[in-house]
């Protein structure tokens, strides 16, 4: 079969790797928004180096967070584009489980999967 191309391990790391680049500069993008923003609002505020202030509770809720980024709240801009870049390696292994499942390499599947549940159960219930 002409005009196809294979699906083989180099192809797939070309993708990862692709991925991962895209997945990094779009949170760089987004980072940059938020923080342009963040500084244009809160240019004049005063600073106060003595006391540390913690982020507001909006941006440690995904709910909350997403009301605030729907308003263009850069400090909530600046928080998705970090969701963002966490998400980048958590794509990569969702496709690594595709693209070995794709060439019926059950063991790495399996090892991938494992991986991406080490993620998830990290992410969600030790934070």
């Amino acid at each position: 079969m002409t005009g196809q191309r294979k699906f083989d391990d180099q192809r797939m790391e070309y993708i990862m790797g692709r991925l991962l680049q895209a997945g990094v500069m779009l949170a760089s993008v987004v980072v940059l928004v938020g923080g342009i923003l963040y500084v244009r609002d809160h240019a004049a505020a005063p600073m106060n180096y003595r006391i540390f202030v913690s982020e507001p509770a909006f941006l440690r809720h995904p709910g909350q967070l997403f009301r605030h980024l729907a308003a263009g709240d850069g400090a909530a801009i600046v928080q998705f584009g970090i969701l963002l870049l966490i998400a980048t390696p958590i794509a990569r292994v969702v496709f690594a489980v595709i693209g070995f499942a794709i060439e019926h390499d059950r063991l790495y599947v399996a090892v991938s999967v494992f991986v991406l549940m080490v993620l998830m159960v990290s992410l969600l219930y030790l934070s």
